[in-house]
């Protein structure tokens, strides 16, 4: 009889760059300083989350997923994002929800964290979803960067936000 093993939404993991750690309430301080800035947000279907209303809805959501992480920079410690596993399912798991700082852009960390959280996850599911906006070029062209590969369109209701068409992709743990 096969055992399926217990599969932790919030482990804390860390690599040389990231250290990802379990959100807790008192951290929407350091993430929306972090969250604050509109660029972030500029490719994203919620283009207003830079506002503190906003946040506080996407991050009761956070807390409410019990997947989400506070992300640091390793050396220094400094937040520099956040990001969350959800919609667990016997094979699959979601990653999403992830905003870095612009300082952090193009240097190695969304692929740093995107790693710590698939070898997590491959040890439990053998397919990672992550819906993608169908307007944030960025993030889609960053997870084809990482070997995910389109296939399909969803509408996907954020919490407490509205419906936005999205784009699913999957990596497949044999690939």
């Amino acid at each position: 009889m096969k055992t399926e093993k217990y599969f932790d939404l919030q482990p804390t993991l860390a690599n040389e760059l990231v250290k990802l750690v379990p959100l807790k309430k008192t951290d929407f301080e350091a993430l929306f300083a972090v969250a604050s800035d509109p660029l972030i947000w500029e490719q994203h279907p919620n283009r207003d989350r830079y506002k503190r209303k906003v946040l506080e809805k996407f991050f009761e959501g956070a807390m409410e997923s019990k997947g989400g992480f506070i992300i640091y920079e390793a050396d220094s410690d400094t937040v520099i994002g956040s990001t969350r596993y959800y919609d667990k399912d016997a094979n699959a798991i979601a990653i999403g929800y992830t905003f870095i700082g612009r300082k952090y852009w193009g240097k190695g960390y969304n692929a740093a964290i995107k790693n710590l959280m698939f070898d997590y996850a491959f040890q439990y599911v053998d397919k990672i979803i992550l819906h993608i906006g169908a307007t944030n070029f960025r993030s889609q062209k960053a997870a084809e960067k990482i070997g995910a590969t389109k296939t399909g369109e969803i509408n996907v209701a954020y919490y407490g936000e509205p419906v936005k068409l999205n784009f699913v992709y999957e990596v497949n743990r044999n690939e």
